[in-house]
């Protein structure tokens, strides 16, 4: 983003966080009104006006992510997401970039498990020049040679320097040993093995099998008129061939049954990076906001019982956490911290007496009545600009979740009771069956955290990949 663009929108953020502090206190929370058009290519159109700020924000979701890899090219979808501005039957890389420069927009393309996502920002009075860049992208990416062969090149030297830095790829060991072989335990970006397999060839196969017209919903919010902003969006991708796709069946995956430890040895390491947990909701699981609730007292904020533990009370790490990466089928649940080598056994003991406490004990009244306020106070945020706001309604519509979700959010934080807190603890924070990924120095920490779990994994931080089993 340009410095102009920055400045703007630090002061609309100004202005709009004044007028949700002043809206919150009388009135539910609402997402503004917007239609749904079906293209006859079969593109999923979301439009929502949004006046009073000149910012226009496209954000589409192309149904194809990590999960439609193939085996053994583990980061396709990401390398192809990352191509999407290196060069396009029009426009060289260098100049894709120049003219993105000239009106100070914004583009990215990331994969993630589920899909792709591609967004592009701009000033209203930019809306001819903007779209022509995201059409550009989107229908004709070029996928030069020389670009390929540079991101991947690119791409593989930044697997191997963030192994340096164990947080950077603490949950790629932990998705892998977790889901296995099932596809959610692919690494999104790939490692040094499956991206050195992947060729251009491959890269246009999946751009022609999973970036189709009926395969893609794009949401348009902000400073534009609905009616016009569809005859040109029809007019700039009417033209996108139709296409059947068949899209992977993903089948949900299976929670691991009993204890297993991955213990990845970092002999340089002086400190040692934990995850432990098991399989944990889908993005549209009828707890989800009860869980979000109870989560946000465990684990989820910095005043949480995890980390008032480990870190308030006893010092013993920096931060601690614990998250619910929902997706389409059901994600990861996790705990997460670090700490010294020396005090590893006391931390993981530690984190495991606070979930044991959590199921023993539950949550109070008082705890809930925090929770809510502060899940209240933090959420409208998220939902202020634009780009927010398209993000949003693409990825309900990708889920399948209606204006709902947000409309009644604050009605279903408030029916959270401490008995439905206490059915959803011991539904959806297990103690008994746990996976648990530690990366540190395996002489000095291996011996002590044997306890954990019957079934021991090693592996060295220096071999590529991530997890075998994965593959």
């Amino acid at each position: 983003m340009n410095g102009k663009m920055r400045t703007l929108r630090f002061a609309v953020n100004a202005v709009l966080l004044l007028g949700f502090a002043w809206n919150c206190g009388a009135q539910t929370l609402k997402l503004p009104p917007h239609e749904k058009i079906v293209l006859k290519n079969g593109l999923t159109l979301l439009l929502m006006e949004k006046h009073g700020v000149p910012i226009v924000d496209f954000a589409a979701i192309v149904k194809g992510g990590s999960v439609a890899d193939p085996a053994g090219q583990e980061g396709l979808a990401s390398v192809t997401a990352g191509l999407l501005r290196k060069g396009t039957a029009k426009r060289s890389a260098q100049q894709f970039a120049a003219d993105l420069d000239f009106i100070g927009a914004d583009f990215s393309a990331d994969a993630s498990a589920d899909y792709t996502a591609i967004s592009i920002e701009f000033l209203a009075k930019d809306m001819d020049k903007g779209l022509d860049l995201f059409s550009d992208a989107v229908l004709r990416p070029a996928f030069a040679q020389a670009e390929v062969e540079k991101l991947l090149a690119q791409e593989i030297d930044g697997i191997k320097a963030a192994k340096d830095e164990a947080q950077s790829v603490a949950l790629n060991y932990y998705y892998g040993y977790l889901f296995s072989k099932h596809p959610y335990g692919r690494p999104v970006a790939g490692d040094e093995l499956s991206l050195a397999r992947i060729k251009r060839d491959a890269i246009t196969k999946f751009y022609a099998t999973n970036y189709t017209p009926g395969n893609t919903i794009l949401a348009v919010a902000g400073e534009f008129d609905a009616a016009q902003m569809r005859a040109k969006i029809e007019q700039a991708l009417g033209g996108w061939t139709a296409k059947e796709t068949a899209l992977p069946a993903i089948p949900a995956p299976m929670p691991v049954k009993g204890k297993k430890l991955l213990l990845v040895d970092k002999p340089d390491s002086t400190q040692t990076f934990f995850v432990f947990g098991n399989v944990g909701t889908a993005e549209n699981d009828p707890d989800r906001v009860a869980i979000r609730v109870v989560n946000t007292i465990f684990g989820g904020r910095f005043t949480s019982e995890l980390n008032e533990a480990l870190r308030v009370e006893s010092g013993l790490t920096y931060g601690a956490q614990a998250f619910f990466d929902s997706r389409k089928e059901p994600g990861a649940f996790g705990i997460y911290s670090f700490t010294k080598n020396e005090s590893t056994v006391q931390a993981i003991d530690l984190a495991l007496q606070v979930l044991a406490k959590l199921q023993k004990v539950g949550v109070t009244a008082e705890q809930l009545a925090s929770a809510k306020a502060y899940i209240k106070g933090q959420f409208p945020p998220s939902i202020e600009t634009s780009e927010q706001l398209a993000k949003r309604i693409a990825a309900n519509e990708f889920y399948g979740l209606g204006d709902d979700e947000i409309n009644k959010l604050e009605e279903r934080i408030d029916a959270v009771t401490p008995e439905i807190a206490k059915q959803v603890i011991a539904k959806h924070f297990p103690e008994d069956n746990l996976v648990f990924m530690l990366i540190g120095k395996g002489s000095e920490i291996g011996p002590g955290v044997r306890k954990y779990a019957p079934q021991q994994d090693t592996r060295k931080i220096s071999e590529p990949g991530f997890w075998p089993g994965a593959k």
